[in-house]
């Protein structure tokens, strides 16, 4: 009759756990947007895409591909990055461990001396003992043996929490990759803009040359009465304002040099180029494929996604807190009070097994903090996710818009430094006749510099939106 009321009071008390275990409170869901437009603006329905192609194919110049290879090697924020992935791996191996049992070994000796007062020293003074079997005071005791505790995933919280661990992992793995893209193309670009500055430091060269000629002309016009001491004074200030600009140049190229330098993880040195051929490059030509090729391409948007998926297994771990836990706890090893005993068996032999089973009844506050904690981070990377497709989009349509307009407006330079260039020479051939002002020739010189400075900064930016778009698509980091 007794072991029945215990059953049926064991059999209450699961059920009431299984309850309130099951009374979880809901939440608000959305789904992330995974459709994105058929085709880019102005761009054909091709699925051929740049993307794919390795670095190395893409950047031929010699020069550039060395910069690359350092930097992939030597750059310390990559290789701080490369650490935090052995950080995240190694939550993988924790998080493993959590649902297998842990198994101990252990050895323990001690000593008690129970007092007079207490329950254990009262009870054997009130117990009629004889005095050859009485308790020994202080009682030693040694134990040697194996103990083990297991919680047992009967709700997969602690696989989920691995499956996390290894998403989180994943992610991490595409944030290095996406890193590994920002920082080919910041190499790319810094290293086109030395290519530019050494230009437009050989165009102030050539400038001050032809500025100078002008100026001996001036004199002998001055000496032969034709013209006033302010022209010359007008001449001679533009030869030091171009002068100037050269010391400016100088130093931005030693600043390009230096960033190249430190994105390749070295102190300052020569960077190797080849810039007189920098007008003759021609832009790689960057299919852009389809959007929904980002989806798989872009290592920000897959890292987006990894990001969502453990923050969906990480909600699935914290509503597994609402239920009811086992845990199973077992030990066998040896006991006794003194040391030569210990090992006497079957008398000294000890063995346990017991299981818990626990869940939340009342204030569970701080579960459902949890809970809604693990939500809201849920929704931050679904928002997350569709922010950085819809930014991947932007970044493409932007620069396909770019390329288009620059090569327009390369186009047009080119065509003002030609007419500009055939100004200077009528303008000077004009002044030696007395048919023109000198002020028309300091114009036209200033002009046919500017005109050559923006022609070549044009050439820098085409480059430079090749690259970006490379980027955009999600290409450098294979």
């Amino acid at each position: 009759m007794l072991k029945r009321r215990i059953y049926q009071g064991l059999s209450a008390a699961s059920l009431a756990l299984a309850v309130a275990g099951c009374k979880i409170p809901e939440l608000a869901q959305r789904n992330p947007n995974r459709t994105t437009p058929a085709t880019y603006v102005g761009a054909p329905a091709d699925s051929t895409t740049s993307a794919r192609t390795r670095w190395r194919q893409f950047f031929t110049d010699p020069n550039l591909v060395a910069l690359i290879d350092s930097a992939l090697q030597r750059n310390q924020e990559l290789n701080i990055t490369t650490q935090e992935l052995e950080l995240a791996r190694n939550e993988i191996r924790a998080r493993t461990g959590d649902y297998l049992p842990s198994v101990n070994l252990g050895v323990r000796s001690e000593m008690e001396k129970p007092g007079r007062y207490t329950l254990q020293g009262a009870t054997e003074e009130a117990i009629d003992i004889k005095p050859d079997h009485r308790t020994p005071t202080p009682l030693a005791n040694h134990q040697v043996g194996v103990f083990a505790n297991w919680e047992v995933d009967i709700w997969r919280k602690l696989r989920n929490a691995r499956k996390s661990a290894a998403t989180r992992y994943l992610a991490s793995v595409e944030g290095r990759n996406f890193m590994i893209t920002n920082l080919v193309a910041e190499i790319a670009n810094s290293y086109y803009e030395l290519l530019a500055l050494d230009n437009q430091l050989s165009i102030l060269e050539q400038n001050i040359e032809i500025q100078e000629n002008a100026l001996r002309i001036v004199r002998q016009e001055k000496e032969a009465a034709r013209v006033t001491e302010l022209a010359v004074k007008r001449f001679e200030a533009q030869v030091q304002n171009t002068t100037s600009l050269q010391f400016k140049i100088q130093q931005r190229i030693t600043e390009t040099e230096n960033r190249l330098n430190f994105l390749a993880g070295r102190y300052p040195q020569p960077i190797a180029r080849d810039s007189k051929g920098f007008n003759a490059l021609v832009p790689n030509t960057v299919q852009t494929g389809i959007p929904a090729q980002l989806l798989n391409t872009r290592p920000d948007i897959r890292q987006a996604e990894q990001q969502l998926v453990a923050a969906k297994l990480d909600v699935k771990v914290a509503r597994a807190n609402f239920y009811p836990s086992l845990g199973i706890t077992a030990g066998v090893g040896f006991e006794a009070f003194k040391p030569g005993l210990l090992f006497n068996t079957p008398e000294s032999i000890l063995y346990n097994l017991a299981g818990d089973l626990a869940a939340p009844l009342i204030n569970r506050n701080g579960i459902k903090a949890i809970y809604y904690s693990a939500n809201a981070v849920q929704l931050q990377a679904v928002y997350n996710y569709d922010r950085t497709v819809l930014n991947a989009y932007m970044e493409v349509a932007n620069q396909l818009a770019n390329i288009s307009n620059l090569q327009k407006s390369y186009d047009a330079k080119l065509l003002e430094v030609q007419a500009l260039n055939q100004s200077i020479r009528i303008s000077n051939s004009l002044f030696k006749a007395v048919r023109a002002e000198y002020t028309e020739v300091l114009f036209t010189q200033r002009d046919a510099l500017e005109s050559k400075f923006d022609l070549t900064e044009t050439k820098m930016q085409q480059l430079n939106a090749s690259v970006n778009m490379y980027r955009a698509l999600g290409g450098g980091w294979n």
